[in-house]
């Protein structure tokens, strides 16, 4: 994994806004959670999405997820022994507290709060099965890079703890059991990656989510919970030098009020506990800009990078440069500046037709944070 030995390298989350020839039914056919779009087409958007990346000046960059529909939908169709029941809601546990005291607004702005989404129930064992759209997703990007030749690239898998993150265990025994049986389908992915020389980025926003829910049965639960999903996230992992993989957590990408969102120092624990060279997290948004003052106190691993946000995708404004700037030399001088590396929030379109901002306000912030990268360099070095 690249360092910023020279200066302040760039990167972001993973997920992209889709060009229109992804996101119409004729361009793209989907399921659930895989584009199934016409070979030619995708590679054309995949090599078109690295090439204005490295354009822009952006360092370590990927396919934009182009490949998935969801950040983390995708994997059910990459997985046996999981059924989706439309007729079977479940309560989206994940927004906390939140849902009863902003009911209003989610009512208004995200229905979805109100009625529950449809279960994802695990009816039998559970492995990998693979339809060839990793491969595909792979050869992809390695065909992008040739041409543009990038510092580095990345691709994104989801987390054990964030895999079917409606569901309900009707087959196995235990949790354990169910959480180390999606782990060992995972690492299918995982090794596929790794083995075609990309960096492994693991995707994990429900780690963080569950943390009100589950606390507000104890804070013992939530502990429970989330250390058997990171000891399977090991378990996962194992043989993929730590070297090679990032860890994102984050707080969700919807637009919502954000006030039962886990306190960063109370999960931090578990975040380094994963077998990770890089740390990808939340920064630059209103809920936890300050959170920053979580390395005054705790130690970032010798030999570990933190991938804070400096620019994120919960507002429209554009983040001046100077500002970005500012964000990363106040992480630099407190875990060094070679152990860190600009990056976003979260990404811009978590799914195929929910961007999280127009795509000129995306290019936007991208190239603010790459100016803002270079006026910390400056500084720093």
């Amino acid at each position: 994994m690249q360092r910023s030995e020279r200066r302040i390298l760039t990167t972001h989350t993973g997920s992209l806004i889709r060009p229109g020839a992804l996101t119409t039914t004729e361009g793209a056919a989907c399921g659930p959670g895989v584009v199934t779009a016409p070979g030619s087409a995708l590679r054309a958007a995949v090599d078109d999405i690295v090439r204005a990346q490295v354009a822009l000046g952006l360092d370590i960059v990927n396919d934009g997820e182009f490949g998935k529909v969801g950040w983390a939908t995708y994997i059910l169709e990459r997985l046996s022994g999981i059924e989706v029941r439309q007729d079977q809601l479940r309560p989206l546990l994940w927004l906390g507290s939140d849902r009863e005291r902003f009911a209003e607004f989610f009512a208004a702005e995200m229905p979805l709060a109100v009625t529950g989404m449809p279960a994802e129930v695990c009816t039998g064992p559970i492995a990998y099965r693979d339809d060839g759209s990793m491969r595909r997703d792979i050869d992809n990007l390695v065909h992008a890079a040739k041409s543009t030749k990038p510092l580095e690239t990345f691709m994104t898998v989801v987390a054990p703890a964030s895999t079917a993150y409606n569901g309900v265990n009707e087959y196995y025994d235990s949790e354990h059991d169910y959480v180390f049986a999606i782990a060992a389908a995972l690492r299918e992915e995982y090794l596929a990656v790794h083995r075609a020389g990309i960096v492994v980025q693991v995707d994990d926003a429900v780690l963080a989510n569950m943390y009100d829910t589950l606390v507000r049965e104890s804070p013992a639960r939530y502990r429970e919970w989330a250390e058997l999903r990171v000891e399977a996230l090991n378990y996962a992992l194992r043989d993929i030098p730590p070297e090679r993989v990032r860890y994102h957590i984050c707080f969700g990408s919807w637009h919502v009020p954000h006030v039962a969102d886990a306190p960063l120092d109370a999960i931090i624990d578990l975040v380094l506990r994963v077998n990770a060279g890089a740390y990808s997290l939340e920064a630059a948004n209103p809920r936890h800009e300050h959170e920053w003052r979580v390395w005054e106190n705790e130690r970032l691993p010798p030999g570990k990078i933190l991938i804070p946000g400096v620019v994120t995708h919960h507002t429209t404004t554009v983040e001046h440069p100077r500002l970005v700037a500012d964000r990363i030399v106040r992480f630099a001088k407190l875990v060094g500046r070679e152990n860190v590396i600009a990056g976003t929030d979260c990404g811009f379109a978590q799914s195929r037709h929910v961007p999280r901002t127009h795509p000129s306000v995306m290019w936007a912030k991208l190239e603010a944070l790459v100016e803002g990268a270079r006026l910390a360099t400056t500084e720093l070095f």
